[in-house]
């Protein structure tokens, strides 16, 4: 590892040079700088001193992004799956090592994910609808004054176009294999000179990848898709200075279960096994599914929301903001474990959670100095219930349910101390509260805990050149400790339900971002991240049941990023990224760890080609492939690597025509165009090995669009 920090120093030192040499160039430049929200306040993506990757809304259907999921494959140390509870509408980012591959009510996600500033508390849903979305801004490393709680790995944060902003309507439409039927609008209006309001609906359908074997007349598909969405905001600006914007979301899914098997013989010594099942009674096609059971064909899920925002300008440099929201989100999915016709490891399950947030900013923006400074409350209570679980042929039922009571206060401020340097300095105070209760077949245990917790950064960044820069930064990050999501060790230890420590971070962090060269965009990044406290969830079986233990481990994780684009020109642009990352865990418990989920090497390559011609349309090629080297599916390195993923290399591409007054446009596609098959994760219970699959088949199809 030494020697790769050694080289990748070296070259940034060359790259230093080469800002000289583009400060003299009397070149106009050929790359529009783009305007970020990630530090709570508008600002150059070149000026904020992290880590950071932008997507803008237009291009995702050319990069072949439809979800979350597909924006893991572009963002170097970034790796997103669908895991949680057999859904095909969730989303588990993992960047730089953290994130959580659990979705039970007492596992908090490592990554935030926020909409318009709004944080989305629950993992199943996340699938946003990308329909109208304006850029989606990805921090790596812990985001711990600016975004708080659950953001120690990173935040990803999805910004919308606002009323006004683009007034007309679009339709557009998807037809594909697979059974693709995906239609979308999109109407921004003004009501008056001071109102105005966008409206976005949406289906998105698409067939699965194998059948129900063995239930009749089944209404889905393994991992089929039925997903309707529909969104209302409404903007209204009295003034200059005050603006405010009331915002109603809504989306359902009734959908198939998420693809997986399950491997019986790796494990001789386990219970499945020795009951007489082998792989042979499970589907021979590992995309098909030999249960039983009817109620575990479908999954759903059901999200609603409504949020208000109001900025009030009342002096010269200074802005006031505050973002509130209330929403519900709703679910029944399940898991029949051994994939066979018989009711012997089977968990449907049904789970709900409502939040309330509020967040209030002052922000101010002056010739020299600027900052930013607010309160913040989150409240959370939701349940899981799985009536009747069934282990090894017993039922019983499981109940897990959380109520999250969160506040923090917090700033941040920098100041220009020559042409050249600027400094930052932020400081956030946490309180987190959480009172759980469970019932695993032993009787109602209740218990609670409080946190709190200051976090802090400092940082500091060179301007090299107009539009190129380095920055250094420390940063802490924390998390409120965590109630183990499967108890079933109260059978054997009647407190065993209790919760831990503060998960704390520390990043040391330094790079470069900007344009060395009126060509070429470039970001890089060394980083060194220290976790303390980090609950890894160990899955066992503990005779009563399945279960789930918090590992309390430290981690230490190194690595670089690297993100380019070079515009060649003649209407060509190369896109590049680069993602390592080394997460050593200390041994526990006689075991050394590992981080699950985790790639050590990301990697995408997107060559685009665009040409004007006579007519005045315009015609673009695009090629984009994407890499994610071997993992491990969860955080024990078995020394029969049955927990091991294997490496992926996905291929997408776009060919699409746009006329001349951009009213149209139509395009063919490929995702997936290799059909490469992949795992999203594995689970060694030790009575068998769960082998969730992807649902990222191949697909081919065609995208229209029409303008009004």
């Amino acid at each position: 590892m030494a020697w790769r920090l050694r080289t990748v120093v070296a070259a940034l030192a060359l790259l230093l040079a080469l800002p000289d040499v583009a400060a003299e160039a009397q070149t106009p430049p050929l790359i529009e700088e783009v305007i970020v929200t990630a530090a709570k306040r508008e600002q150059s993506l070149y000026d904020v001193a992290a880590s950071l990757s932008v997507f803008a809304g237009d291009h995702l259907g050319e990069r072949g992004i439809a979800d979350l999921v597909d924006v893991g494959k572009f963002v170097p140390n970034l790796n997103v799956t669908t895991f949680s509870a057999g859904h095909t509408s969730s989303a588990n980012p993992f960047v730089r090592g953290i994130g959580t591959q659990d979705h039970l009510i007492t596992t908090d996600p490592g990554v935030g994910v926020y909409v318009d500033g709004v944080y989305l508390g629950r993992q199943v849903g996340q699938h946003w609808n990308l329909a109208n979305i304006e850029r989606i801004e990805v921090l790596r490393g812990p985001q711990g004054t600016l975004y708080g709680r659950n953001s120690i790995g990173g935040a990803i944060n999805i910004v919308t176009s606002a009323p006004g902003t683009n007034a007309g309507t679009r339709v557009s439409a998807r037809l594909g294999s697979r059974g693709r039927t995906d239609a979308a609008v999109h109407h921004d209006g003004h009501l008056s000179d001071v109102a105005a309001v966008t409206f976005s609906g949406g289906i998105t359908r698409r067939g699965g990848v194998g059948e129900f074997v063995n239930v009749a007349d089944a209404d889905r598909d393994v991992g089929e898709m039925r997903e309707l969405s529909a969104r209302l905001a409404l903007a209204w600006r009295p003034s200059s200075a005050l603006a405010m914007r009331l915002v109603a979301d809504a989306n359902d899914g009734g959908n198939g279960l998420n693809p997986y098997t399950t491997l019986i013989d790796e494990v001789p010594g386990g219970a499945v096994f020795a009951a007489g099942y082998r792989n042979a009674d499970i589907a021979a096609d590992p995309y098909d599914n030999n249960t039983g059971q009817a109620n575990q064909v479908r999954v759903s899920n059901a999200a609603r929301g409504v949020s208000a925002t109001a900025e009030w300008s009342f002096a010269k440099g200074l802005t006031a903001r505050a973002i509130g929201s209330v929403r519900r989100s709703e679910y029944t999915a399940g898991l029949d474990d051994d994939g066979l016709i018989d009711d012997f490891l089977s968990f449907p399950e049904r789970g709900d959670a409502d939040q309330e947030s509020l967040e209030m900013h002052l922000v101010g923006d002056f010739e020299l100095w600027d900052f930013v400074a607010g309160v913040y409350r989150f409240a959370e209570d939701g349940a899981n219930v799985q009536d009747p679980t069934v282990f090894l042929g017993l039922r019983g039922r499981f109940l897990l349910a959380q109520e999250v009571d969160s506040t923090a206060a917090f700033a941040n401020f920098s100041r220009e101390v020559t042409t050249r340097w600027r400094l930052a300095v932020g400081i956030r105070h946490t309180r987190d509260g959480k009172n759980a209760q469970t019932d695993v077949g032993t009787g109602l245990v209740v218990a609670e805990r409080r946190w709190d917790e200051t976090s802090w950064d400092l940082s500091a960044r060179y301007r090299l050149s107009d539009l190129f820069g380095a920055y250094a930064t420390v940063q802490s990050g924390y998390q409120s400790g965590q109630f183990p999501a499967r108890p079933y060790c109260l059978f054997a230890d009647p407190n065993c339900f209790s919760a831990g420590d503060n998960i704390t971070a520390l990043n040391q962090e330094v790079g470069v971002k900007g344009q060395p060269h009126h060509r070429l965009e470039l970001g890089a990044a060394l980083f060194r991240t220290r976790y303390s406290d980090l609950p890894y969830q160990v899955s066992t079986t503990a005779g009563e049941g399945f279960n789930t233990v918090n590992l309390v481990v430290e981690q230490t994780t190194t690595g670089l990023e690297l993100e380019g684009v070079l515009h060649v020109g003649a209407g060509f642009r190369f896109e590049t990224t680069l993602g390592y990352v080394d997460a050593e865990v200390d041994p526990q418990r006689g075991v050394r760890p590992v981080a699950p989920l985790t790639p050590k090497l990301t990697a995408s390559i997107s060559p685009e080609y665009r040409r004007t011609l006579a007519s005045g349309g315009e015609v673009g090629v695009r090629l984009d492939y994407s890499y994610r080297a071997a993992m491990w599916g969860e955080p024990s390195s078995d020394p029969g690597r049955l927990t091991r993923i294997s490496s992926r290399a996905l291929v997408n591409f776009h060919i699409g025509y746009t006329a001349p007054d951009v009213g149209w446009r139509v395009a063919v596609y490929g995702r997936n165009a290799g059909d490469a098959r992949y795992d999203n994760a594995r689970l060694n219970t030790g009575d068998y090995v769960l082998r969730i699959l992807s649902n990222d088949a191949s697909e081919f199809g065609m995208r229209a669009e029409r303008r009004f």
